[in-house]
Formats: structure tokens, sequence, C-alpha cells
């Protein structure tokens, strides 16, 4: 697909997913704020221009995607517009969508809101420093203090973007930018080309002898709609929704500039110190010695090495001991996607996953995959659809089925068990034990105490059945924090019974958080880099969760499905042993 192609599907995917936001605010019908939200991901996953589909007369071949639905995206991409959402609009308060990505306001708060004609972040703002939320329904003062928190900043700064949400976008255009003769380099600068869970803008850095050139090409690239200049750089409104700085530089420059760009301020600051102390001043346009000589400038590495240090990753610029350890040539050699030798954590139509099992099990064996454990739920989250011990068995029974047909790749079953509030599982021991892999996570009661939490998490842990602790904070970003629990307790019960912990690619979890991951993998634990996959088109979260993986200095040789069949079986048998030795 052409990369213009990439960013009309995101650009399509935002209004479907603003057109679920306005429903919501109007409590319409939760099967029908499903039915966009679920498009839109079907839209933004395509392998294929949507417009190419429109011209085809295939809009409703989309999985989710009716004729109705089609209509109005054959609207959209034809005139640029959709009156059902310019009807929608006109209905709520401009500003009140905005409501909705504060974490704990939720479609239902966000109404309550609206009809005491807070419809801005900053009537939201004035409201909670007056203490007037506390005395609404379902808010309190803890809800106040939270909103207070996640608005501690002037209202004009754009909320966190989502990591998953944006780098596409950003990969796309800086794709169409390379195509540009004047354009001798390009690349997404910042927190997003440190993989940060969220991001605060999207910046592009260019490397041209001729700026002129490429600021004519920009209204040019596709879904812009409007450039404008801001400071020292273009910042392009794209009709995704999302704004984009394009930041021009000299391509002598190109290694200073993409330096100081990319790292956390701690870590350039700390490049900056290791200059001074040669006598050397480090700036954007480069490294200048003390008579003015240029050291270094045009290659990133070549910044790295005239200052004594290894090449450093971007995920790990944060100041955080990696400058120390790439001047003892002690860098981690960070996990890599290709490391990853199968699927730990996917779901079907079985329990609450779009595809049915044997199409998951298609689009893990075509991505290259040795195995795939299809994980869908049990019984506690009803909202899932989770599977009885009756169902679960009929699933073994198809699992073994395909299994017979598939040889060398394996489907091995699995599933994930919820952890009831007390810390039992909700599947009975004679059901695990069917088992290939049991992942166990919290699905309800999040409000739990911090002890009670921990307590909870712990105790299935040290059941014998238990191999990976799924989502371990449950945090959706954007919309709920994560639950109290001490996860330096969490950890330490992991290594003490050798159970692995998911870092979850799906991009509004993320979890567990990098510094974590750091912390899990410095005790023995493994993490499995997961994507919880619901759809096919899931497992492109692969990278998501191998990006937070190598934020947390994790390399091959910590992470669980890096290893191969044998190797995963291997370390269950021997798991099971050992508990049965103990």
């Amino acid at each position: 697909m052409a990369e213009g192609g990439t960013a009309r599907n995101h650009a399509v995917a935002h209004v479907l997913e603003e057109i679920a936001d306005l429903l919501e605010l109007q409590d319409e019908q939760p099967f029908r704020v499903r039915a966009y939200r679920a498009a839109a991901e079907q839209v933004r996953g395509l392998a294929v221009d949507i417009a190419e589909l429109d011209a085809a007369g295939q809009l409703d071949a989309i999985p989710g995607v009716g004729k109705a639905l089609a209509a109005k995206i054959h609207e959209y991409l034809t005139t640029g517009q959709l009156g059902y959402l310019e009807r929608l609009r006109a209905q709520v308060p401009a500003e009140a969508v905005a409501l909705l990505r504060v974490p704990g306001i939720g479609p239902t708060r966000a109404r309550q809101l609206i009809k005491r004609g807070i419809t801005s972040l900053a009537a939201l703002r004035a409201a909670a420093e007056r203490g007037e939320l506390r005395g609404i329904p379902g808010f309190g003062a803890a809800l106040e203090q939270q909103v207070l928190a996640a608005l501690a900043t002037p209202e004009e700064r754009p909320a966190r973007l989502l990591l998953g949400a944006v780098l596409p976008l950003a990969e796309a255009l800086a794709a169409e930018l390379a195509q540009y003769r004047a354009v001798r380099a390009v690349s997404p600068v910042g927190s997003l080309r440190r993989w940060r869970a969220t991001v605060g803008d999207v910046t592009l850095l260019v490397a041209t002898a001729e700026p002129d050139a490429v600021i004519a090409a920009l209204p040019n690239l596709p879904g812009v709609e409007r450039v404008r200049a801001e400071d020292a750089w273009q910042v392009l409104e794209h009709a995704a929704g999302v704004p984009v700085r394009v930041v021009l530089v000299e391509p002598d420059a190109w290694g200073t500039a993409l330096l100081f760009w990319t790292g956390a301020r701690a870590h350039v600051e700390q490049l900056a110190a290791r200059a001074v102390a040669r006598g050397w001043r480090l700036t954007p346009a480069g490294l200048v010695d003390e008579r003015g000589r240029r050291r270094a400038g045009a290659d990133e590495a070549e910044v790295y090495a005239a200052l004594g240090l290894d090449w450093v990753p971007p995920e790990l610029r944060e100041g955080a001991g990696e400058v120390e350890a790439a001047a003892a040539h002690a860098l981690p050699t960070l996990v890599t996607v290709a490391d990853i030798r199968g699927e730990l954590h996917a779901h079907t139509d079985w329990s609450d996953g779009a595809d049915t099992l044997e199409q998951m099990v298609e689009a893990a064996r075509a991505r290259g995959d040795a195995y795939l454990v299809i994980t869908d739920h049990s019984p506690t989250p009803a909202v899932a659809g989770g599977l009885s011990a009756e169902r679960l068995r009929e699933q073994h029974r198809a699992i073994a089925a395909l299994n017979a047909k598939l040889a060398p790749f394996r489907v091995l079953h699995g599933a994930e068990v919820s952890i009831l509030p007390d810390g039992r599982l909700d599947y009975p021991d004679d059901v695990l034990a069917m088992l290939d892999v049991v992942i166990v996570s919290v699905h309800n009661q999040f409000r739990q105490s911090r002890e009670a939490m921990t307590a909870r998490i712990c105790r299935a842990l040290a059941h014998p059945m238990v191999d990976v602790l799924g989502h371990a904070t449950g945090r959706l970003l954007g919309r709920r924090d994560g639950y109290a629990v001490d996860l330096e307790a969490v950890i330490a019960t992991a290594a003490a019974h050798g159970v692995a912990i998911e870092v979850n690619g799906q991009p509004d979890r993320l979890d567990i958080e990098d510094v974590w991951v750091r912390r899990a993998i410095a005790q023995g634990v493994l993490v499995a880099c997961t994507t919880d996959a619901h759809s096919r088109r899931n497992f492109d979260y692969r990278r998501y969760a191998v990006g937070q993986a190598r934020r947390g200095w994790a390399e091959a040789r910590h992470v669980l499905n890096a290893r191969d069949l044998d190797g995963l079986l291997a370390w269950r048998a021997a798991r099971r042993a050992a508990h049965q030795q103990g």
C-alpha cells in the first residue's frame, strides 16, 4: 500500500472514532458506539488504501462496515466532509469530547458534567478548584483531586497521544517525505523515537540543503489540510487530527540535531557534560572542539564515538544509566521483533475476539511464528463472553484437531484466567491442568486497597499452575489509571514462583511500564512480549510490546516468547516439575 493510503486510512479512522465519542456523550446505544470503534480499528489496520476499496465499491467488504457505514465513508472520501458527523457535532458542545480524555471521566460522568454546564477542560478544572465536583454523584473528593492532577498544566496543552495511535502516521509521512529529492534524511524524533507509551507531540526531523523545496512539498503530503510556520519549524494540520511539526536542518548537522531532538533532557545534558570535560561544546549544529573545529555532526554514531561512547539505542536515552553503560561498553543487546518466536496471549470469537480460531491461527502462521497460544477468557468477566469449563474442553478438542493438520506449527491451548477478589482463580485445578499456558489477570473490583490488591495478585502467582501475570496494573492510558498495587512485592513473588510478567502491546495498555520491566529482569523474572490480540490485525501490536521491553533494557534472553517451541515447553515442564517437588 502507498504510504499516502496509510495516512488516508488514519484520517477515516479518526472520523469514525470521533463519531463514537459523540454518540457516547449523547448516551447512544452501546452497540452503536462499539460498531464505530470496531470499524475504526479495522480501517486503521487495512493493508490497502481505503480509497482503492471505495473506487471498487468494496467498502462493505471491510469487517464491521455495512452498507450504511460504507456510504458515510464514501461521502467523506469524496467530499472531505461528512454530514452525519457535522450534525452530531452541532448537538454537543465543541470542547466536550475532550472531557472523555481525562482519567476517571467516562461517558456517564461526562454527560453529568455537560448537564451542569461543564463543557470544556477549562471549566472542569475551575469546578475542581472550587471543590464543586465532589458534590456530583459518582465523583467524590478523591476523583476531584485526580482531575486536578490531570489538568495541572494550561488548558491549551494538547492531550498526551498514544504511541500506537500516532507512530504509524509519523512513519507514513516520513516515508512520503523520503521520496523527495531535496530530502537527504528524515526521522520521527522526541519521545516518539524513544517509544514512550504516550507522547506530547509528533515531530519529524528532516535533513535538507534545499529547505524551500521541502516546505513547498509539505502541502502535497497525503492528509495534510494546512501548513503554517511556527517558530523555527513548519506545522502540518493533518486530517487525522494530529498536528505534526517538521524541523529542517542542514545535512552536516543531521547527527547532532537527531541526538538533540531525540534524547530526554537528562541524556543530552550528560552528553554535553562529557563534551565540556574534553574542552568541547555539543550543539544541535555539531560537536565543536576548543579551536572551533567541527569534530562530528553529520552522523549520530560518530557523535557518540567522539565522546568515547557506544551508540545508545533511542529507547534508552532517558538519563537512567545508559551513558555510563555506553562508556563501559556494557549496553544491553536489546530484544527485537525478529527475536519473538510466537504469541502467548490471543483471543478468538469463542470469547471476546473478533476472528475465528482458524483465522487467528492462519494469521500467526503467515507471520512466520512457530506457535500461537489461544487464551480466551475464563467465566468471570461476563462482558467478555468467558468460557465455561465445558466450553473450554470443547475448544481443547478443536485445537487438537487443528494441530493434527498444522505440524510443525503448534497451537497451544491456554486461557486468560481471572483473579478473583480474594486471589483465587475462577477455574478449578483440574481444568487448569489441561492447559498449556495459564495467564492470570485482574478484571474487576479495581478499587481494592493497595494492600488487598497486592495480596490478591500475589496469592494468584503462588498457584502452581500459573505461568504468566497479564497486564499487571490494569491501566488504560488516557482512560483509567492503574489500580493501587505494590509492584515490588508482585515482582518478588513472581521471582519466587518462576512466573513471567506480561508486557502487553495493546497501545492503550503497554502494561507493565518500562521501569518495572527493568526491575523485573534484574530480579530474574522473565517478561512476555504479547499483543493481547483480539483480532488478526492486533498481531501488529507486537512491536509496541517489544518497544516497551527495550525501554526496560530487556534482551532476548529475558523474554519468554523469544524461546522456540521446545524452549517454551521445556520451561513450562520444568516449572510444573519444580512445583510438584516443592
